[in-house]
């Protein structure tokens, strides 16, 4: 059901936002890199492909993460295009896994694993939550369709935004 998804979203989101507060990228969350005890608690595991900003440095200087490391599924497309990650993508990972968890499939289905330019990008069809889960709120669409993004500077601009919008989404997101 939604609230224990959002509960689960949230200590996820809250791991994420550690991570990212320390110049780190996870980049490899999936379903079986969340583990979730008896008592409720989420813990996030496998720091196999962490990205540390400032041990790597990327052509040009910069300190992005280039390298698809994490399960194809659950792989923001800028890693397909060679564009490198952020904040977002791990953002966009906790995305797949919330409507994963909602409605028992992939945003994209396997599309995103196909892309490689910003045309194959622009090609994705997100398949709205509500088609799948009728009986679960419009404007949950509108947060995870944002988080979902193709564009990762068209999705929230971090975890917390995102965790905040599925708990009290903003007017534009309750109009959708």
């Amino acid at each position: 059901d939604l609230d224990s998804v959002r509960n689960i979203a949230m200590q996820v989101g809250k791991g994420l936002q550690a991570f990212h507060s320390k110049e780190m990228l996870h980049q490899d969350l999936r379903p079986e890199n969340v583990l979730i005890d008896r008592t409720g608690t989420a813990k996030i595991i496998d720091f196999g492909a962490v990205h540390v900003a400032g041990l790597t440095e990327a052509p040009g200087g910069g300190s992005q993460a280039l390298a698809i490391e994490g399960s194809l599924q659950y792989t923001a497309p800028e890693y397909f295009a060679g564009h490198g990650g952020s904040p977002r993508s791990d953002l966009f990972s906790l995305a797949v896994l919330v409507y994963q968890m909602l409605t028992g499939q992939l945003p994209y289905g396997l599309q995103v694993a196909r892309m490689r330019t910003p045309a194959d990008a622009r090609k994705l069809r997100y398949v709205p939550v509500r088609h799948l889960r009728p009986d679960l709120p419009e404007w949950l669409d509108a947060v995870l369709h944002k988080a979902l993004h193709p564009n990762p500077t068209k999705r929230q601009e971090a975890v917390s935004e995102c965790m905040h919008d599925l708990y009290s989404p903003g007017p534009g997101l309750q109009q959708r």
